[in-house]
């Protein structure tokens, strides 16, 4: 089945709407605010890809990621990235142990904490390429390789990490091969005077907020599917690929400021998280079909850190998210 076309699957739809609608309710015991950045981590979730949340310490995102796999039910862990921190720290080490009867020696795997539902990479660009490169296999393919063995990861499986933008001394920029391993770049902005206060009142009070488990790793892995199953129409398709072939300077239907700005554009990963992504974001609403809406809601967060910027963009002092920006304002991909 390729479609949302059965009773069943317009049920399920509606499942999956209520089932987010209560995930928003749950987290928003925790969090005050962050309203997109939420939406944005779900969306993620339910197209099945990892989530790069950028911002100032003191936001809440590590609670943000927690609060939600508890809301889900999943096996969470968290990492700190630091400049010690060995590959080994991440995916797994093996140990020999000796049979006490026998005396026999022997080799056991010891899993690390990758293997989690959901890992928490904090402050991901604090721990050298080497470390972070650990990663790569376990974003990609859901399994680590250790010892000339292999192991699955638990499904589902998402690295949501943090990064941040202030204190650059002392960090290692995130390759590009990882970078585009990260479906969705979420920026994470200072609440507002309402909010702020809002966090103060419940922060320094008595009350522990007790979130209700919405759904559990079964559930989610049939509303992944669901979500593969949204139609979408060959216009969108073609749009979704226009737009990420636009940011590419070497392409014939790249705008000019595109040409002058930018080194290297979005791959074709973009393209296929454009309309996973907007996939995502229909079935949250309750919608049995995508839009270019969905596409334009998710097209900021999808493209901006695979867009790379040369050093004219820094000598006019234009950004990435500023390029992909001025791109989505235009007309010419179908917006």
């Amino acid at each position: 089945m390729t479609s949302v076309d059965t009773a069943n699957d317009v049920e399920q739809l509606a499942q999956l709407a209520r089932a987010v609608s209560e995930l928003r309710k749950q987290v928003a015991q925790r969090i005050v605010g962050q309203d997109q950045v939420v939406d944005g981590v779900l969306t993620a979730l339910l197209a099945g890809g990892h989530s790069l949340l950028i911002g100032v310490p003191g936001l809440a995102k590590t609670l943000l990621v927690s609060t939600i796999a508890e809301a889900l039910e999943l096996s969470f862990n968290r990492v700190q990235f630091t400049p010690d921190l060995m590959p080994g720290d991440i995916t797994g080490t093996e140990l020999v142990e000796e049979d006490p009867a026998s005396g026999h020696r022997a080799f056991r795997f010891v899993p690390g904490p990758v293997f989690a539902n959901v890992l928490l990479a904090d402050e991901i660009n604090r721990t050298p390429p080497k470390t972070q490169a650990a990663l790569l296999q376990a974003m990609q393919e859901h399994q680590v390789t250790a010892a000339g063995k292999t192991y699955a990861l638990p499904d589902p499986f998402f690295v949501l990490a943090t990064q941040n933008p202030i204190e650059q001394e002392g960090t290692y920029p995130l390759p590009e091969a990882q970078l585009d391993r990260f479906m969705l770049e979420l920026r994470v902005g200072y609440p507002s005077k309402e909010e702020e206060e809002a966090v103060v009142e419940r922060t320094t009070g008595s009350r522990a907020a007790v979130i209700r488990p919405v759904l559990d790793a079964v559930a989610l892995r049939g509303m992944q599917q669901l979500v593969r199953r949204i139609p979408v129409s060959k216009g969108l398709v073609r749009a979704a690929v226009s737009l990420a072939r636009m940011t590419r300077p070497q392409d014939v239907e790249a705008p000019g400021f595109i040409r002058e700005y930018v080194e290297w554009g979005a791959g074709p990963r973009a393209s296929q998280y454009l309309v996973l992504g907007a996939k995502a974001r229909a079935a949250m609403d309750g919608r049995p079909m995508a839009d270019l809406d969905d596409v334009k809601s998710v097209a900021a967060a999808v493209l901006r850190h695979r867009v790379v910027t040369n050093f004219s963009a820094e000598a006019a002092d234009r950004k990435s998210e500023d390029i992909v920006a001025e791109l989505l304002r235009g007309r010419e991909w179908g917006g």
